[in-house]
């Protein structure tokens, strides 16, 4: 199962161009050209790129891509020993010179974070908290702390990078469109979990440095630790040039290594630990908990890492005594779980790794109390709901219509069956209702029912007014619950002679006064049901 997906992850890492390294007899083929013969095309060398058109592709556009700018068509014809009205079709292959392809600098990008994770900038120095999709440029510091992060690079490599870990990116080079790379990171502490894209002979690069090791990589599957003085290496699938600077030994799959910086005995090799035979799951879970067990061997204690499948989220990371872990709290998605046993060392084999679905649907809660229709006495009413679904978290949510356009209240999301509202209730006619949440995503809403909440409502209070030319424009605040408004205008403070009365259904109203007079105005919020309102407090109006 761990080849598999192991296999998967490096045919989607294939380069957007065809590219092979001139390298033993199929380096020495001509160039060909449809029907038409051509010349004798020099074998090769080591020092060659072999670029494969592709339908559509031209010369021109071959080296304006791959090519340096003082590098032009005409000495790419030369070079391969074609003549000028040669016509290329797809398939032909053109010999490209490493030393004639662009390189510049192609940053790389954060795929995921979880937790607190934060990046100094290598131009100025600035720290700030890392986030998704952020460029990282050469130079920039990634310092996890507590949380961790998921890098992907320009060729498709993906880097995962666990808590307490500094990473530098030292050097992130492509060879303009070729597809290879030079990559260059400093891991100065922590632990880093790579999977490199495999790496293209003749120029391309992708080497970790630690304070006590260096590690060469060409495609492959790792985990490399380091804790300054000493650096462990676990290479799951390919090959690693692993070891001190300049005596570094070929680590291939299943084995690790281990070098200190404090003595001089060298490197030790080890094999892995095999990896735990894991009992089958079901490839799509559809509802959790769920348990993941395997057998029983002499390690004694085993390594557990829950990565998300689309973008490499480090999702959960412990150790784990006995045969068997709980699988819970995983929102919807696609997962690998990797299961190592860890060494006397301390150090993690190679992982068995399941790959699993969680596909929960949230249902319908039972609405219990109170009852529709039902009127309460208390402004923070209790409302109670039964749940019918797994792992499933809930809410509360409260409008004044039945639409829910506009929510009053609320509570926070929790597996409880019981709430209060978020805030007190204010007199009026209300709609309630349960929303439940599964997985992350899948979300079920209840029917409604109406609440009638008795007592006074509040009085509306003006908070503005605004004069243009001889129109006052009033405004005040809105009443929760308040279908409509009473405004009274009048000359007199305790407004015994009314002028003028109008309904409202806005909060704010224009009014056209005569200049040099004294008026007064108020409103009263008005509800349906069998509620009392109270006028709120007058407000002088004098237009010069």
């Amino acid at each position: 199962m761990a080849n598999n997906g192991v296999t998967q992850f490096l045919l989607t890492l294939g380069a957007p161009l065809l590219l092979m390294t001139a390298l033993g007899t199929q380096a020495e083929l001509s160039v060909t050209q449809g029907s038409e013969q051509q010349g004798t095309s020099q074998p090769a060398t080591s020092s060659d790129w072999i670029y494969t058109l592709r339908s559509g592709d031209s010369l021109s556009q071959v080296a304006s891509e791959l090519l340096t700018p003082n590098i032009g068509v005409a000495r790419l014809r030369e070079y391969n020993k074609l003549s000028e009205g040669m016509v290329l079709a797809e398939g032909d292959r053109v010999r490209i010179p490493l030393s004639w392809l662009k390189r510049q600098p192609e940053p790389a990008r954060i795929a995921s974070v979880s937790g607190v994770v934060q990046i100094i900038s290598g131009s100025d120095g600035r720290k700030q908290t890392l986030t998704r999709d952020t460029l990282i440029r050469v130079g920039d510091e990634i310092l996890s702390g507590s949380g961790s992060a998921t890098v992907r690079l320009a060729d498709g490599s993906e880097i995962r990078i666990s808590p307490d870990s500094r990473l530098t990116f030292n050097r992130l080079t492509q060879f303009g469109k070729s597809g290879m790379v030079d990559t260059r990171l400093r891991l100065d502490h922590g632990e880093i979990h790579t999977r490199v894209k495999p790496v293209l002979d003749g120029g391309a690069r992708f080497e970790i440095e630690t304070p006590s090791a260096v590690a060469a990589v060409r495609g492959t599957v790792f985990a490399i630790q380091t804790s300054g003085q000493k650096t462990s290496l676990q290479v799951s699938h390919g090959a690693v040039d692993f070891g001190q600077p300049g005596k570094t030994q070929r680590i291939p799959a299943g084995y690790g290594a281990t070098v200190s910086a404090s003595t001089t005995s060298g490197m030790s090799i080890r094999r892995l630990p095999p990896a735990p035979e894991t009992r089958p799951l079901p490839s799509r879970l559809t509802r959790l908990p769920a348990t993941l067990e395997w057998s029983n061997s002499q390690a004694s204690a085993y390594r557990l890492d829950i990565f998300a499948a689309d973008d490499g989220r480090w999702v959960e990371s412990r150790e784990i005594r006995g045969n068997h872990h709980e699988l819970s709290m995983l929102d919807n998605g696609q997962y690998e779980i990797h299961l190592a046993s860890v060494g006397h060392d301390g150090v993690a084999g190679m992982p068995a790794v399941t790959p699993v679905e969680v596909d929960l649907q949230a249902q319908e809660a039972n609405l219990v109390t109170p009852n529709d229709g039902a009127a309460a006495n208390d402004d923070m009413p209790e409302f109670e709901w039964s749940l019918n679904g797994h792992n499933e978290v809930a809410r509360i949510e409260i409008a004044a219509d039945q639409s829910f356009n506009h929510l009053i209240a609320t509570s926070e999301w929790a597996p409880e069956t019981s709430a209060l509202p978020s805030r007190p209730l204010n007199p009026g006619q209300y709609y309630w209702r349960v929303v439940t949440e599964a997985g992350g995503n899948s979300v079920a809403v209840s029917k409604p029912r109406s609440l009638t909440v008795k007592g006074s409502l509040p009085p509306a209070r003006v908070i503005s007014v605004n004069y243009l030319d001889s129109q006052v424009r009033v405004f005040w605040e809105q009443v929760a619950t308040a279908k409509e408004y009473l405004l009274q205008l009048s000359e007199e403070p305790d407004f015994d002679n009314v002028i003028k009365e109008t309904t409202l259904a806005d909060t704010s109203a224009a009014l056209r006064l005569i200049p040099g007079r004294r008026y007064f105005v108020r409103l009263k919020a008005l509800s349906e049901g069998p509620f009392s309102s109270r006028w709120g407090p007058g407000r002088e109006l004098y237009l010069e």
